[in-house]
C-alpha cells in the first residue's frame, strides 16, 4: 500500500528529510530564480533557490518539460527536492509522470484525490515506484510549511489550499482541489495557484490566508473562472504569469482575466507570446 503522509498545521523541513548528492548541495549564487516554463496549454514552474534547492511544480500536458529542466539542469543531476501536483489534471500530471521516472525525487507533494482514467492510474503508479525508490509521498493540507533552508534568510513555501483532506475523494470538477503554494525567498515572494477557480479564490481570501506576493502565476491558464479584483488585489502582484499555449481551444487568457489585471496596473507576462519565461530576485 501507497505510504500517505498528512502533515496538517506542520511543517516539513527539507534539510532534515531529504539525502541529496553533495554536489547538489553546491550554492548556485546569490540569486533565487522561478521559471515558467513554455510547454503549451498547462502549468510547469520551476524554482532553483539560492541554497541549492530545486522545487518543480506541474509537469504539463506533455514530456516538453524533460527537454526544459535539460536547459535548466546540469546533466549530471538527476534528483530533484520537492515535486508538485497541483490536482492530476492531464495538463498538470503528464509531464511529472515522466519526471518522476527520470529524476530521483526528495518529496512528492499532491492532494491524493481520486480519478477513473488510465493517465491517473499510471500517475499512481509512477508514484508508488518512487516511493520504493526513497521519496516522501505528502497529502497536502493547509496550513502547511516546507522550509527550504534555515541558512541566513528565510526561504520557505506555504501551503495554503486545499483546506482538508480530500485524499481518496472523488470530484466532478477537481479545480478547486488544487494545491496554492507562496514561495518566500528571503524579501520576495510568488504565489503559486494552480487551477484554483473564483470561488476557491473567494475561500482562501475567508481562511485569512497572507496572499500578498511580488509574483502571481494566475489561476487556470488566465481563466475568466479565476482572478477575481478581490483576490488580485489582495494578492496584489507587480508582474502575473499567465501559462497558456499558442492558439489554444479555450481562448486562454480571457480578455476579462487580462483587464482585471491591467485595471490594477499589473504586468502581465505569457508563456504563449514570450516563451519561457524566467524570474530572479536577489537575496
Amino acid at each position: 500500500m501507497q505510504r500517505k503522509t498528512i502533515l496538517g498545521g506542520g511543517i516539513l523541513v527539507i534539510e532534515a528529510l531529504l539525502v541529496v548528492a553533495l554536489w547538489g548541495q553546491v550554492l548556485k549564487g546569490s540569486a533565487s530564480s522561478v521559471s515558467f516554463f513554455d510547454i503549451g496549454q498547462g502549468d510547469a514552474s520551476f524554482i532553483e533557490t539560492s541554497f541549492g534547492r530545486q522545487i518543480l511544480i506541474d509537469g504539463g500536458p506533455s514530456n516538453a518539460v524533460l527537454g526544459k529542466l535539460d536547459q535548466r539542469m546540469p546533466r549530471w543531476d538527476k534528483t530533484i527536492d520537492l515535486v508538485i501536483a497541483t490536482h492530476p489534471d492531464s495538463d498538470h500530471i503528464t509531464g511529472l509522470i515522466g519526471v518522476l521516472k527520470k529524476y530521483k525525487a526528495g518529496i512528492v507533494l499532491w492532494n491524493g484525490i481520486e480519478k477513473d482514467s488510465a493517465l491517473y492510474r499510471e500517475w499512481r503508479k509512477a508514484l508508488k515506484e518512487e516511493e520504493a525508490e526513497g521519496a516522501m509521498i505528502v497529502i497536502a493540507k493547509a496550513p502547511q510549511r516546507i522550509v527550504l533552508s534555515n541558512k541566513g534568510c528565510p526561504q520557505f513555501l506555504d501551503i495554503f489550499s486545499p483546506f482538508e483532506d480530500i485524499a481518496g475523494q472523488k470530484f466532478a470538477d477537481d479545480n478547486d482541489t488544487s494545491i496554492v503554494a507562496r514561495l518566500v525567498s528571503c524579501k520576495h515572494s510568488v504565489l503559486f495557484t494552480g487551477d484554483l477557480t473564483l470561488k476557491g479564490e473567494k475561500k482562501l481570501l475567508e481562511k485569512g490566508f497572507s496572499v500578498d506576493s511580488d509574483i502571481l502565476k494566475a489561476g487556470h491558464h488566465g481563466s475568466k473562472t479565476s482572478s477575481s479584483s478581490e483576490f488580485v488585489q489582495a494578492t496584489s502582484p507587480d508582474i502575473a504569469v499567465i501559462s497558456s499555449g499558442k492558439n489554444n481551444q479555450y481562448g486562454h487568457p480571457h480578455e476579462e482575466t487580462l483587464a482585471t489585471l491591467e485595471q490594477f496596473g499589473i504586468t502581465v507576462m505569457r508563456t504563449d507570446t514570450k516563451g519561457d519565461i524566467t524570474l530572479y530576485f536577489n537575496n
